[in-house]
């Protein structure tokens, strides 16, 4: 269909402003745009706004910050916009199914993984992570469970040994972007021929806590290669140097074998640090030490060359 709808769009990140920036390239009208509330952030523990709610004041579009939706005025104030659809992107509140169902075509969500393959908050993190050869972008008509409605459409991306989370995301982006664009464009005729998810094969990408960036060096060098790129750049990867945490920010795996004990530096010049792992070897290629810039480990050694003489180990970093 070509006819222009009236949107109202949520999303909070980065990943979300994206989309709020190709419907605002769009012929269809954002009638209100919805982040939520301004937090903390830096060391002054400033409120900080989200970064939709920068592009929505930059493109004056009218900003509600609700601290939830949960209420009758929440529900009054979405339906006084009158909109066609709700557009959802990464917005972080959950919404009621009263909410569900006002905008008249309901509401759509711009899902960062194919359905129904990583439901849940970190599905590029957890893609990666797991070894995932490829993943996409789902569009999905929403209900209240969580991921689990009828996919619209599909865009799938393979996923390279180069990418990292943060490269990853950016991709996805620019992939959902279009898709969400295009399901607009035939909401009519997608909307009349939706089939639900098979809820047999789901798999669901739990929230990262911070304390999964310790690095077990008793796991495969490969699996910790990933988990390397999954948390790159949040929540970050990180291991025990004596008594410091050693940010893990770059590294790849080798398989090749070692006498070390797991966690034991084998050799550490300007093409890595090279760590025993359970199975392999991990090389570091960046890293940050407290206090100090994410530096190359070229030039990381240059000042610190006896913190990684091989025989090293670095320690249990559950312990920082």
């Amino acid at each position: 269909m070509s006819t222009s709808l009236k949107v109202v769009f949520a999303g909070t990140p980065d990943f979300a402003a994206r989309h709020l920036q190709g419907l605002i390239d769009s012929p269809h009208q954002i009638v209100a745009v919805m982040s939520q509330p301004d937090r903390p952030a830096g060391r002054g523990k400033r409120l900080q706004s989200s970064p939709v709610k920068a592009m929505a004041l930059e493109a004056d579009l009218p900003i509600w910050q609700p601290a939830s939706l949960k209420s009758a005025d929440s529900e009054a104030i979405l339906s006084e916009h009158d909109a066609d659809i709700l557009v959802v992107v990464a917005y972080g509140l959950i919404l009621p199914a009263a909410i569900l169902g006002i905008p008249r075509l309901g509401c759509l969500n711009v899902h960062a993984s194919l359905l129904p393959r990583w439901r849940g908050a970190a599905p590029v993190q957890r893609a990666i992570e797991a070894g995932d050869t490829e993943t996409g972008v789902s569009i999905m008509a929403m209900e209240p469970g969580l991921d689990t409605g009828p996919v619209l459409l599909t865009r799938t991306l393979p996923i390279s040994t180069d990418h990292t989370s943060g490269k990853l995301l950016d991709d996805l982006a620019q992939l959902g972007v279009t898709a969400l664009i295009e399901s607009l464009e035939n909401i009519d005729i997608l909307l009349g021929s939706v089939a639900p998810q098979d809820d047999s094969v789901a798999t669901y990408a739990h929230k990262i806590a911070k304390q999964e960036g310790a690095l077990d060096w008793s796991a495969a060098a490969t699996a910790l290669a990933r988990r390397v790129r999954a948390f790159h750049p949040a929540p970050g990867c990180f291991t025990d140097l004596g008594g410091d945490r050693l940010k893990v920010l770059s590294a790849h795996a080798i398989d090749e074998s070692h006498r070390g004990t797991a966690g034991e530096i084998i050799a550490a010049d300007d093409h890595g640090i090279r760590v025993g792992c359970g199975e392999g070897q991990l090389v570091i290629t960046e890293a940050q030490l407290p206090g100090a810039k994410a530096q190359s480990v070229a030039t990381l050694l240059r000042g610190h060359q006896a913190r990684f003489q091989p025989g090293q180990r670095l320690g249990d970093a559950s312990r920082g």
